[in-house]
């Protein structure tokens, strides 16, 4: 959030607030680093908390961000401005090197 102001829970483009492509920080390595936060927070959760039943909404919480990422980035690219070349640039959305 320090490195994106543009960071939102709604997902919109913010052009009253000249919206741009943020590209620095963690957006260098990856296109979402805000979800791949929740996404590492998700999974390491049952394991601190050594519980297999909390790998239940873990693997829930998982795939909604996942979803959620992609939608977003389609979003992103068909009304953002230098997205499209963004993403050329980073392809990992969500965990670096994978995906």
């Amino acid at each position: 959030m320090v490195t994106n102001p543009f960071f939102s829970a709604t997902v919109r483009i913010q052009e009253e607030r000249g919206h741009r492509v943020i590209d620095g920080g963690p957006y260098r390595y990856v296109r979402h680093p805000g979800y791949c936060g929740a996404l590492a927070f998700s999974i390491a959760s049952p394991v601190a908390l050594g519980s297999w039943l909390a790998l239940i909404p873990a693997a829930f919480t998982a795939a909604v961000l996942v979803i959620r990422t992609s939608l977003e980035d389609r979003t992103l690219r068909a009304e953002l401005e230098g997205y499209q070349e963004y993403a050329r640039r980073v392809p990992s959305r969500l965990v670096p090197g994978l995906w």
